[in-house]
């Protein structure tokens, strides 16, 4: 896109260009500081710069937010949904996870992230009757080991949390055998991974879900300030590859992403509307991703029999078929759960 066809002054694009940034895509994966950085330019003129360049990416979404808005994604209009598991979170979701599309999870550590990928790596499993694809999960970590120990424990509660689901049929499905665990330390193992082996259970119909811990991780701890262009590349490399392997085996992704600091800027459509933080990776990320959901640890602790959680609020930040809404929900010994408004 020609920088001319933005509402920017002419001082703010000869500035841009000084800097050699050469597409939208660019500026949004550097953040605010660095473009005052290497511009020169004022903080106002930065936001200037941020909002315009959010705007254009709005008005040319990636292509399964495109299709959708076109009537032409009838993967997404199918209704065909990844459950949740807990009938109050599958509402706030319209039924859950869309296949054919990239879901991020952001949140601060121990907000409870990890916990609903864990609950979606089990419900994948069920038939469709119950809220599940009937197949397995690929989980891939990339900055931790996989806590098999609370996936264990999950898959012994099944029946405490899944109470709609014939107990006969849990005792049938063998959980962890169809939980696929991969680890990538690097940008290029994480390349190996995606273009290799996931495609390979993907086309087996071993699984049809994919999960990734963190997204921010690697592309945070590879790349410093000055690599932003490479990062970039790198990044939107990543994004479609998502995006091509969603599309093509109709599977639903869970990028779970790192939060940081809100920069002050006048335009919040990617961003949540009540938290001192946002989602990492910036608004290039953002312009690649279906739905958006946050995830947050309030000051506040419910109590059930035994058994005591911080409540958490589960947020839309945007969808193309959501409302931006939210849901209040806890971490027990079965799951993530919603609490509703009668509950304790």
């Amino acid at each position: 896109m020609d920088w001319h066809q933005l509402e920017l002054s002419p001082r703010i694009i000869a500035a841009v260009k000084r800097a050699k940034l050469t597409s939208v895509r660019e500026v949004l994966c550097v953040s605010g500081l660095d473009l005052q950085r290497l511009t020169g330019l004022s903080l106002s003129d930065v936001q200037q710069l941020l909002t315009a360049a959010a705007t254009a990416c709005r008005r040319h979404p990636p292509v399964s937010a495109l299709l959708l808005h076109r009537g032409e994604c009838p993967r997404l209009e199918s209704g065909l949904r990844l459950s949740v598991g807990c009938p109050v979170l599958d509402e706030l979701l319209r039924g859950g996870l869309p296949v054919g599309g990239v879901t991020e999870l952001s949140g601060e550590s121990g907000a409870g992230k990890t916990q609903l990928a864990l609950q979606l790596c089990l419900s994948v499993q069920y038939p469709a009757q119950h809220g599940g694809l009937s197949s397995g999960a690929v989980y891939i970590c990339t900055e931790d080991s996989f806590p098999i120990k609370r996936l264990q424990q999950l898959i012994r509660h099944q029946s405490c949390l899944r109470s709609d689901v014939p107990p006969s049929l849990i005792s049938r499905l063998q959980f962890s055998d169809h939980v696929y665990i991969e680890h990538a330390a690097d940008l290029d193992s994480l390349h190996v991974c995606l273009s290799r082996r996931v495609p390979l259970l993907l086309a087996r119909g071993l699984v049809r879900l994919l999960v990734i811990d963190s997204v921010a991780a690697l592309f945070r701890s590879e790349f410093q300030a000055a690599d932003w262009l490479e990062r970039t590349k790198q990044l939107l490399t990543f994004s479609s590859t998502l995006h091509h392997l969603s599309q093509e085996f109709t599977t639903p992704v869970l990028c779970i992403n790192q939060v940081s600091d809100v920069f002050n800027s006048s335009d919040d459509t990617f961003g949540p509307q009540s938290s001192s933080v946002s989602p990492a990776l910036g608004l290039a990320w953002a312009s690649q991703v279906l739905v958006r959901l946050m995830i947050r640890r309030l000051q506040v602790t419910v109590a059930r029999g035994d058994q005591r959680s911080a409540l958490r609020r589960l947020e839309v930040v945007f969808a193309p078929h959501l409302a931006r809404d939210g849901r209040d929900a806890a971490v027990w010994r079965e799951g993530v759960r919603g609490v509703t408004s009668g509950e304790p």
